[in-house]
């Protein structure tokens, strides 16, 4: 059984992701948060065994946003997924999350299967579900960028660079809207190898967040 829980403050957007869950047998939502403060408090009332395996939240919420309670919550409960489920696709959004700590973003129009198949993904294979619009401004992004690296890397290196071919080769399929299985058929390579480098495409974009994790969650601990 996966323990699942949902942070959004839209009723209705709760009300649709309980929907899309119902009746999937390994699948249980333990609590449901209207922002971060609110997800935080609530899951300080959990006992260990009972806390939320992988949390679908939303990025836009007043009091404490998806990005910030990603980064806090990472750091305190190392163990729990965080899957951004929203509407936004710009590419600071999409970054700042993925650097904060999410394992997986998905826009909230893919369909439910992919949600249900994500979930699992993150759980049960230590996963990176990414949708094919998120996989297509990841590549645009890496292409584009020349944020500098820590030591081993120089700051003109392009992002690009850090990602090996087959990686850079797997994402490019993703954009091209391929699933795992149809990945792993094309390279000839199992879905949990395509997963494996799914994940460490999402570790190799992580680079120089745990500072601002920290940070966050320090500053909110003070409150």
């Amino acid at each position: 059984m996966i323990q699942i829980g949902i942070v959004d403050d839209k009723s209705l957007n709760r009300k649709m992701i309980r929907q899309n869950l119902y009746g999937i047998p390994n699948i249980e939502i333990v609590i449901e948060a209207v922002n971060g403060l609110d997800f935080l408090d609530k899951i300080k009332e959990k006992p260990s065994n009972h806390l939320p395996q992988v949390v679908l939240i939303d990025l836009d919420m007043p009091i404490l946003n998806g990005i910030e309670t990603i980064a806090i919550a990472t750091i305190r409960f190392p163990l729990i997924k965080f899957i951004v489920l929203t509407v936004f696709d710009d590419d600071e959004k999409i970054f700042e999350a993925i650097k904060a700590g999410a394992a997986g973003y998905l826009l909230k129009d893919d369909a439910p299967d992919m949600l249900i198949d994500a979930i699992n993904n993150a759980f049960h294979l230590n996963g990176a579900p990414m949708s094919p619009a998120i996989a297509r401004k990841t590549l645009q992004w890496l292409k584009q960028s020349t944020q500098p690296f820590p030591s081993n890397h120089s700051a003109s290196d392009n992002v690009l660079n850090v990602l090996t071919e087959r990686e850079q080769e797997i994402l490019k399929l993703l954009v091209e809207g391929q699933d795992y299985k149809k990945i792993a058929s094309t390279l000839f390579i199992s879905p949990q190898t395509v997963r494996t480098h799914i994940s460490r495409i999402y570790e190799k974009l992580h680079i120089n967040s745990k500072a601002q994790a920290i940070q966050l969650a320090n500053k909110y601990n003070r409150n």
